[in-house]
């Protein structure tokens, strides 16, 4: 059995996996759901200091205090940046990595220099206090500010996670429009390092298609 901890998008908790913690509980698993700093249920601690070396810290932290020495990091979009770096930071502690429709950053590399126009426009969108990019209209009722710090810090990395047992990568392809994430999927589909998956799915594939998805993530775990 596996231990799954599980990254959410901006502005989203760990509520965003819907009922994915429960059926891979079922299958056995240790599940953990992280909601990071600043956001939704921990909306309260948002402040000029909370960037991404803070949710680096929030995902490490659930790593040593749990003592999870096998871990599957599932990021969903931003959410790329944070399992990326927790990679590097305790390889010894972490089996696998999933991106559902994430980024995939590299040393340096920031979120912000890593999306498209349209995305960038979206995060100047920041609240009167200047800490948070503001939720699209169309997210869940529940989705809160998102810390404009951490989309603006670049990332700085030691290794380049070969070592990683499995690198999953599932891509959305049912966005309306042009998918920042479109690059990614077409690189790492060539690279025979990588497995990848293309989900007729809008970018909330946790919602829009979750069996799927859970299929995929069992899979991850299998013996190969």
């Amino acid at each position: 059995m596996a231990t799954f901890v599980l990254i959410p998008g901006m502005c989203h908790g760990g509520w965003s996996f819907g009922e994915l913690p429960e059926q891979l509980r079922a299958d056995g698993h240790r599940v953990y759901p992280v909601t990071l700093t600043g956001i939704s249920e921990r909306s309260h601690l948002l402040h000029s200091g909370v960037n991404l070396e803070t949710h680096i810290q929030d995902v490490t932290g659930v790593l040593a205090a749990e003592n999870i020495q096998d871990a599957v990091l599932v990021g969903h979009s931003y959410g790329g940046m944070v399992i990326t770096a927790v990679a590097d930071r305790m390889p010894e502690r972490v089996d696998s990595l999933a991106y559902l429709d994430a980024v995939v950053p590299a040393n340096g590399d920031s979120c912000w220099a890593l999306v498209s126009d349209q995305e960038r426009r979206w995060y100047l969108d920041v609240m009167e206090n200047g800490y948070g990019v503001r939720p699209l209209p169309f997210f869940d009722a529940r989705a809160t500010p998102h810390p404009l710090a951490s989309l603006l810090q670049p990332l700085q990395l030691t290794s380049d996670l070969a070592h990683i047992r499995r690198r999953v990568y599932v891509y959305a392809a049912g966005w309306d429009g042009e998918s920042p994430f479109t690059r990614f999927y077409h690189r790492l589909r060539e690279d025979p390092t990588w497995t990848t998956y293309a989900l007729d799915s809008r970018h909330n594939l946790m919602r829009d298609a979750p069996k799927d998805l859970l299929k995929i993530l069992r899979e991850i775990v299998e013996p190969r």
